[in-house]
């Protein structure tokens, strides 16, 4: 597959298939993860894959609440992996400090879409969510208090006949400018 096809059928899937996913599978996704760029070369970053069921499911009950139900299919999906943000490198964090940047968010994002575009390329859906209950997760996990999670991140076989959305985006003149901002 081309990587302009890659990205076109890469999208947020919120209807899994109860389908299991291989762990070579997973383990390819998590690959193209750790091998993502990052500030300094820090790989500010940690995989906690959240696989067994019933654990699976104690996480996806973390995502949402109440008053926010907009994650509740996270059930759905075989697999929620936990991306843990971690102390970049000593030159990252000065020059953060300096450039007032948060390159571990950054690196972590990069990461999060190299794990994503791989799943699409495996057949996979995947969402990036940033919407949990941070504490209850590290505690349920065992993740320690001082460390921060970024993102997590659904993954699983798409419902059968789940459709591949066209994407809405802005025009190209709208977001691009050349030699000065417009």
């Amino acid at each position: 597959m081309h990587f302009s096809e890659l990205i076109n059928i890469r999208q947020s899937v919120r209807k899994y298939s109860n389908r299991q996913v291989g762990k070579e599978k997973i383990k390819r996704c998590l690959e193209a993860a750790r091998m993502a760029p990052s500030a300094s070369n820090s790989q500010p970053w940690h995989f906690v894959v959240v696989d067994e069921p019933e654990l699976k499911e104690k996480v996806a009950r973390l995502t949402y609440s109440k008053v926010v139900s907009f994650n509740k299919f996270t059930h759905q999906a075989p697999v929620i992996v936990v991306i843990i943000i971690e102390k970049p490198k000593l030159v990252t964090q000065i020059g953060g400090v300096i450039k007032n940047k948060e390159y571990p968010l950054i690196d972590i994002g990069i990461a999060a879409g190299h794990f994503c575009l791989q799943a699409a390329e495996e057949n996979l859906g995947t969402c990036m969510l940033g919407w949990f209950n941070e504490n209850a997760i590290k505690k349920l996990l065992h993740i320690p208090a001082k460390k921060t999670i970024g993102l997590l991140i659904t993954l699983g076989y798409p419902a059968d006949n789940y459709p591949i959305r066209s994407k809405i985006r802005k025009k190209p003149e709208d977001v691009v400018s050349y030699n000065r901002y417009k």
